[in-house]
């Protein structure tokens, strides 16, 4: 048996996330089911991350088991091939350890989440930003976002739906910047709660308006209850961009 490292890309606007589901397309099926369609064995592929529905990944990082002898570059082309036409791709393999795990071994994961601050409607990143029509100041944003960075209890920023046994997080970083009429967010992290990137965003989206000061960032974050979150994000403008090992 060998494991191999994937390295994947895909646009979530089809998918209902990364997690095989009941009701719809998933990345992990569509790599399960072109792995059996290459090899004839039934695998489970296991990521870094599990993005939900609309979210898009730029590289994670996954890994699979198999008995049938392939190199990296034959495996990647056929997975590739057969996961055609859906909107993910395999941009590198490589055969590790049996005891790396693109989960528990990842020691840092990083993600990316694009605004687009303008009047106008989005034509082609249209589900790959979010557009915010409001004016917004990246300067206090910025500065909303230093409140969050460090070890916390995040539970206002967590999904009612979370399974994580503990709301308390280590939130290594948290960078806002803007060009142009793109802002940026940037976090990193050993681990996220579920939606607690886009919670952060949306929060740090009513501090750019001036709907929010920076002290309610704070405050939001000190009641440690969902009730006191302002906004959470759309899923459209995230990004799963890197994992650590």
């Amino acid at each position: 048996m060998t494991r191999f490292a994937l390295t994947v890309e895909y646009d979530g606007r089809p998918f209902q996330g990364w997690q095989r589901q009941a009701h719809g397309p998933s990345v992990q099926a569509a790599l399960e089911e072109a792995a059996f369609a290459v090899t004839g064995e039934r695998v489970a592929v296991h990521a870094a991350g599990r993005t939900d529905a609309g979210v898009h990944a730029e590289a994670m990082r996954a890994h699979l088991d198999l008995a049938k002898a392939l190199t990296p570059f034959r495996l990647m082309e056929a997975l590739n091939a057969r996961v055609r036409p859906a909107p993910a791709a395999v941009t590198a393999c490589e055969i590790v350890g049996d005891d790396w795990h693109a989960r528990f071994s990842c020691r840092a994961r990083h993600y990316r989440y694009v605004v687009v601050n303008r009047r106008a409607p989005l034509t082609w990143e249209r589900g790959l930003a979010w557009q915010v029509p409001q004016a917004l100041d990246a300067g206090t944003m910025a500065a909303a976002a230093g409140a969050l960075v460090g070890r916390h209890d995040f539970t206002t920023f967590r999904s009612a739906h979370c399974q994580a046994d503990s709301p308390v997080r280590t939130l290594d970083r948290l960078a806002v910047r803007r060009e142009g009429e793109r802002v940026t967010v940037e976090a990193s992290a050993r681990s996220f709660l579920h939606h607690q990137v886009r919670s952060m965003v949306g929060c740090l989206a009513l501090v750019g308006m001036g709907r929010w000061s920076v002290a309610n960032m704070g405050a939001a974050l000190a009641a440690r209850d969902r009730a006191a979150l302002g906004l959470n994000a759309p899923p459209d403008g995230l990004y799963f961009v890197g994992a650590d090992y």
